[in-house]
C-alpha cells in the first residue's frame, strides 16, 4: 500500500492576508505519521486541524474554528495539499488567514514542493463513497457518487461571466497544470461593501480577477478563458480535503459553494454506510 507523505523541511512565506488586509507569516513543516494537516495559530497559540467537523464559517471562504480560535481562507492551501497527495503537515501562521499569495493554489504547491516530500511510516487510506450523497439549498447541488477514481466535474452560472462547465479527472500532473493556476475572483461593485465588513481588505487586481458589468478588467492576468469555473473546482478540492483522507468519488457541483461542500461532507459522514475505507 501507498505509503502517508508530509514535508521533508520546512517552507516559509509571507504575504497578506485577503480578508483581513494585515501581513501573515505562515510556516508549513512537516508533522508526525497520522497527525493530518493541522493550523495553528502561534499568535493565539491554538491549533486547530484541518476537518470539515471544524469548519465554523463560509461566507466568502472556508474558516476552521477552535473556541474563540479561527483560521480563515484555508481552501486555496488545502488544495495545494491535496495536489501533492500530502497527508500530514503543521501550517504555523502568525494571524487569520494564510497568505492570499497569488490567489491561486499554484503559488502555495510551488512554495510545498520546494520543500520536497518525506514518506511516512503509515500506510495511506482512502474514504471510498460507495451510496449517492448529495446536498441542496436554492439553486446549489453538490454530490459525492460512487466511482473507481477521483474526478470533479462543475456548472458555473454568473453574471457577466455566463455559463462555464469543466470536468476533471484528478491527477497530481492535472492538477498542477488546469486547476491550481486559476485564481479567485470578484466583482468591483461589492468591494466597499465587503471593506465595511472587514472583508476582502487584502484583495488586489495582482491576486484577484476582478470583474465590473462589463467583463474582467484586469484581462491581461487571466490565464484561462474559463478561469472561473477551474477556480471552482479549486475550491471544491480544497473543501473536499477536509474529510481527513483523500476520497474515491465523483464530485458534481452545480451554483455551489463552501456552505454546500461543508454541507456534503456533513451528510457524507452522517451515515457510515454511504463510505467505507480503503487503500489510496
Amino acid at each position: 500500500m501507498p505509503p502517508r507523505h508530509t514535508l521533508a523541511h520546512p517552507v516559509t512565506a509571507t504575504g497578506t492576508a485577503l480578508h483581513a488586509g494585515v501581513q501573515v507569516t505562515m510556516t508549513c513543516a512537516p508533522a508526525a505519521s497520522g497527525s493530518g494537516i493541522v493550523f495553528r495559530r502561534a499568535d493565539l497559540n491554538a491549533d486547530i486541524a484541518a476537518l470539515y467537523s471544524h469548519v465554523g464559517e463560509t461566507r466568502l471562504g472556508t474558516v476552521l474554528e477552535s473556541g474563540s480560535a479561527k483560521v480563515g481562507v484555508v481552501e486555496h492551501l488545502m488544495a495545494a495539499t491535496a495536489g501533492l497527495e500530502i497527508d500530514d503537515m503543521l501550517v504555523t501562521l502568525d494571524g487569520p488567514e494564510p497568505p492570499i499569495l497569488d490567489g491561486d493554489a499554484l503559488s502555495y504547491l510551488i512554495l510545498l514542493e520546494s520543500a520536497g516530500m518525506a514518506e511516512q511510516g503509515e500506510a495511506r487510506t482512502a474514504i471510498q463513497v460507495v451510496r449517492p450523497v448529495t446536498v441542496e439549498s436554492g439553486d446549489a447541488k453538490a454530490s459525492l457518487l460512487p466511482d473507481d477514481r477521483l474526478s470533479y466535474s462543475y456548472e458555473l452560472s454568473f453574471p457577466v461571466i455566463g455559463e462555464q462547465f469543466y470536468q476533471f479527472a484528478f491527477t497530481r500532473a492535472g492538477f498542477k497544470a488546469e486547476i491550481a493556476p486559476a485564481r479567485t475572483f470578484g466583482f468591483l461593485s461589492e468591494l466597499e461593501a465587503l471593506n465595511k465588513m472587514n472583508l476582502a481588505k487584502g484583495a488586489s487586481l495582482a491576486n484577484t480577477l476582478a470583474l465590473d458589468a462589463t467583463g474582467v478588467v484586469n484581462r491581461q492576468t487571466q490565464r484561462f478563458a474559463d478561469e472561473f469555473v477551474r477556480h471552482k473546482i479549486l475550491d471544491a478540492i480544497g473543501d473536499m480535503a477536509l474529510a481527513g483522507a483523500p476520497l474515491i468519488a465523483r464530485f458534481e457541483g452545480r451554483k455551489s459553494g463552501h456552505a454546500t461542500n461543508n454541507a456534503l461532507l456533513r451528510a457524507l459522514f452522517s451515515d457510515p454506510a454511504n463510505y467505507r475505507l480503503t487503500q489510496a
